[in-house]
């Protein structure tokens, strides 16, 4: 039983290693550098070859050599460039979010990073779409080269007028506090001839390799449709197969870490979801909504909403009713998402997410207090048969059969069962997984503060105190233990685990090593209270 116990302890150290590399990948992975990013109109536009979903008549667009020029957007929690060629958004900063923190430089979502793009296009596609034609897109004009947002909703109008007469007005709608940019393509055909448009809205990122070695922090694309409410689509993906699915509704999205941009098109209306890898080492996932035909003299109006924000589950649900699951707590899920709505409802009595965390914490160790009471309530036990064990060994020597058979008649005898204390720990481990997955994912955690030089919960603590003190308790608890290893090996792996998880928890976000340290302690003291009832009983806990 305690060399099994030893295998679990390694394995969720392994466990340990695998989810750190993952937070470490998005963690510390290359900042939009503002810097870097030139102003200058052809650094900051899609170039020239960008992907447009092939029209009804299967042609896609040239470029256009038009004269094109740039729309500053501000509302209170963005600023955000439009190109007026094709209307695309081109960069985006999220002004509540710190690129670093104690920076004052806002986080960008979208934009050029050090040579990558990451764009929201749309446009009209279809027989009569501008974006259709072999001109190329369209360039649109506007009254204004500014737009700030003063009211509750901003509106951000680019009209485009084709050879025949027909104008397409392409707006924007921003909405104070609101991270959801809702789009409305208002076609008015003055024409005397019906013409036929069909909308796409597309994500459009350079590829990045992360080198994931476990499925959780994901960089890539996502769809949900009517049948799948969430698929991942990764960059891979699209290098075998292009995405080609109409559902009724659905979204796509691309996700990062904390962050994720979302193209959600009317949900009363079948969609197509596409995806495809471009010239220039890019990835693009959209959709197409249904042809739309537009008679003679009359005007028809398209939309879709497009999210670029943080990941906050309620704010995403209120989207799509799926939308939610891009806040990837992996195959836990249904632990995670009840967990971090207890998180979030102790922060908003504490107002600290360090307290909250002490808090939550407090909760599981206590709820799961019946599992850790027979788990060392069996260590205990296996520990007083040892005498008992040593007479059979020497008993039957070399014979194996006699003395397994010998050994489970005294487990029945003595009513203990050697799987025991595993069984505890096994069920526990989920909530731990799942809990770290929340401590992971939640945006809510990022550049959050606790006491004194814990600044940043999603970072490591700058000073070590937290692993250091982790690494005492984990020493103190295997002390307590009643440990019953005899092999030399798993002694020493026994007694340098301590060691090994402070110097390996030394680079972990700090909010994480938080839960970890006061999991122990609470372990030590439930570890003392089952010890002296025991002991009060006769049992023999430790030698």
């Amino acid at each position: 039983m305690e060399s099994q116990r030893t295998f679990l302890l390694i394995g969720l150290m392994l466990v340990s290693f695998l989810l750190f590399q993952e937070w470490n990948n998005d963690y510390n992975a290359p900042k939009a550098d503002p810097s870097a990013t030139t102003q200058t109109l052809g650094a900051t536009t899609p170039e020239s070859d960008d992907f447009i979903p092939a029209s009804s008549d299967g042609e896609v667009p040239a470029a256009t050599t038009a004269k094109r020029s740039v729309i500053d957007v501000t509302t209170d929690v963005f600023t955000v460039k439009i190109d007026t060629r094709g209307g695309d958004i081109i960069e985006a900063d999220l002004l509540q979010y710190e690129e670093t923190k104690g920076s004052d430089t806002p986080y960008m979502l979208l934009g050029v990073f050090d040579g990558k793009q990451y764009f929201s296009q749309s446009g009209l596609i279809g027989l009569n779409g501008p974006d259709a034609t072999v001109e190329g897109r369209p360039v649109y004009k506007t009254t204004q080269k500014a737009f700030t947002l003063n009211g509750d909703e901003l509106r951000v109008p680019l009209e485009f007028t084709d050879s025949k007469g027909v104008t397409f007005t392409k707006t924007y709608i921003f909405k104070k506090g609101d991270y959801a940019v809702g789009l409305e393509y208002t076609v008015n055909n003055v024409t005397a001839d019906p013409i036929q448009v069909q909308l796409y809205t597309q994500v459009k990122r350079t590829v990045q390799d992360k080198g994931s070695l476990v499925d959780q922090n994901y960089l890539g694309a996502a769809y949900g449709t009517e049948e799948e409410p969430y698929e991942k689509y990764s960059f891979s993906d699209m290098a075998d197969k292009n995405l080609n699915i109409t559902t009724a509704g659905g979204y796509i999205a691309f996700i990062q870490h904390y962050f994720v941009s979302a193209w959600v098109p009317q949900q009363d209306q079948q969609n197509t979801l596409y995806s495809k890898l471009v010239a220039g080492n890019a990835a693009i996932i959209g959709t197409k909504g249904e042809a739309v035909n537009v008679q003679a003299g009359t005007q028809a109006t398209l939309s879709s909403t497009y999210y670029m924000g943080p990941k906050e589950s309620d704010v995403l649900e209120a989207i799509h009713p799926d939308l939610d699951l891009t806040v990837d707590y992996g195959w836990l899920w249904f632990i995670s998402q009840p967990l971090f709505v207890l998180l979030k409802w102790l922060h908003s009595i504490l107002g600290n997410w360090g307290l909250a965390i002490i808090a939550i914490t407090v909760i599981v160790k206590t709820a799961m207090y019946p599992l850790t009471k027979a788990q060392y309530t069996s260590m205990a036990k296996m520990r007083a048969l040892q005498p008992k064990m040593a007479a059979l060994k020497e008993k039957y020597g070399d014979d194996r059969q006699k003395f397994g058979q010998a050994m489970m008649e005294m487990y029945r005898k003595e009513k203990v069962n050697p799987m025991g204390g595993c069984f505890p720990l096994l069920l526990q481990m989920p909530i731990f997984l799942a809990l770290f997955y929340v401590f992971l994912e939640s945006t809510e955690l990022r550049h959050a503060e606790f006491i004194l030089w814990l600044n940043d919960l999603s970072a490591m603590d700058p000073y070590y105190v937290l692993p250091v003190l982790f690494g005492l308790s984990m020493f103190i608890t295997q002390k307590l233990q009643p440990m019953t290893v005899t092999d030399p090996m798993q002694q020493k792996m026994m007694t340098f685990m301590p060691v090994v998880f402070s110097i390996f928890f030394l680079w972990f976000p700090s909010g994480l090593v938080l839960y970890w340290l006061v999991s122990n302690l609470i372990s030590i003291a439930q570890m003392l209270i089952i010890y002296r009832g025991m002991e009060k009983k006769g049992i023999k806990v430790r030698g």
